[in-house]
């Protein structure tokens, strides 16, 4: 038994943050799936990574002919989520539809767009044909009423680029809302991906500025007291008489995903992310070099994620007493998230079309 599958007996789940075709073929993500990881997740400066700076999709891309960049992204991509789909198909149905899920992420384009995002969800949806694909949409004000919609419509989703207590809670109450108008709220499946290092690295410029003993204090905290309360909104929706009506005909609760939990920071430990966040009905995407150093010498403390949240409370409500205006960091997080993955995507299609110039000559 590995620590990923202890951390499963206190009720979270290992995703892991990457993809890559030679990790298809052979061992790769089987053999992951045998050390307790239970899904994976993908993003535009992931795949970027992938395909633009290896050569493992150039045979793929030359044989595509002359198609637009962004066909012949779809193309590869599909191709990928696919493959790790079926591998997880034996986690998906050994529990009976909780994980062994991979996530695909709509246009970043489309970010702004709700029309755009909900069109673009359902043909992703149709493309892959995997019942355990999730389609990835941003918590952005265009993306939360399209969230609601892509769930109603029976389509599995990972709410993404969430930073704040108000980006969960339109999530949340999205998914509530989808699933009281789906047709079988039993099939479906959600995470709120809601991101945790990017919001300390943030946080903890804006304390080095304020340059006080008090806010040196609060260094590397903020992101975990974030999450808690994130956490504790979560049990007060799902947990309580709200969500009992639509969990008793057998819809599962949109569990709390925790994304970008690397850590930014040397100074601070290199899997602070991960130990403090183990919490019943949760996911963790973690990428590989984080879970690696965890299965090496990270610690598995059940129930960190319930201890100390009344602290948290305190922490976040005291930012801006001392000159931390914690609402504008993260609501300029999730501006710089879009953006940044939109960036990603557009020089993956440029890196595409460069490729194809090649190849084809």
């Amino acid at each position: 038994m590995t620590k990923l599958d202890l951390l499963h007996q206190h009720g979270q789940s290992i995703w892991y943050d990457f993809i890559r075709r030679d990790m298809l073929d052979g061992g790769g993500l089987a053999d992951l799936v045998s050390d307790g990881i239970r899904g994976v997740t993908s993003n535009p400066s992931i795949f970027e990574s992938a395909i633009a700076k290896t050569e493992l999709y150039d045979e793929q891309i030359a044989s595509l002919g002359d198609v637009s960049p962004e066909s012949a992204f779809e193309a590869l991509a599909i191709d990928d989520i696919r493959a790790a789909a079926d591998i997880l198909a034996s986690v998906y149905d050994d529990s009976d539809g909780e994980d062994g899920y991979v996530s695909l992420e709509v246009s970043p384009r489309l970010a702004n767009d709700t029309a755009g995002t909900i069109s673009d969800a359902m043909r992703l949806w149709d493309a892959v044909d995997r019942r355990n694909l999730m389609v990835k949409v941003p918590a952005t004000p265009a993306g939360i009423p399209a969230i609601e919609e892509l769930t109603a419509a029976g389509i599995n989703i990972n709410a993404t680029l969430m930073f704040s207590m108000a980006d969960y809670e339109g999530v949340a109450m999205a998914f509530v809302r989808g699933a009281r108008r789906a047709s079988d709220p039993a099939v479906l499946a959600s995470v709120a991906s809601f991101f945790v290092s990017r919001v300390d690295a943030s946080t903890d410029a804006a304390l080095e500025r304020v340059g006080t003993d008090q806010a040196a204090s609060y260094l590397g905290k903020a992101a975990i007291a974030n999450a808690k309360l994130a956490y504790r909104r979560f049990q007060e929706i799902f947990e309580g008489d709200d969500f009992a009506t639509l969990e008793a005909i057998g819809c599962r609760p949109q569990r709390v995903l925790w994304a970008s939990t690397s850590t930014k920071n040397p100074a601070y430990n290199d899997v602070m992310y991960v130990e403090e966040l183990i919490g019943p009905r949760t996911v963790n995407t973690a990428p590989p070099h984080t879970i690696e150093a965890f299965l090496d010498h990270g610690e598995v403390k059940g129930g960190s994620l319930l201890k100390g949240v009344n602290e948290a409370a305190t922490l976040i409500r005291d930012l801006p007493t001392i000159g931390v205006d914690f609402d504008a960091i993260t609501h300029q997080l999730q501006i710089d998230g879009v953006a940044s993955f939109a960036k990603a995507y557009e020089s993956l299609l440029t890196a595409i079309a460069t490729k194809q110039r090649r190849v084809v000559a």
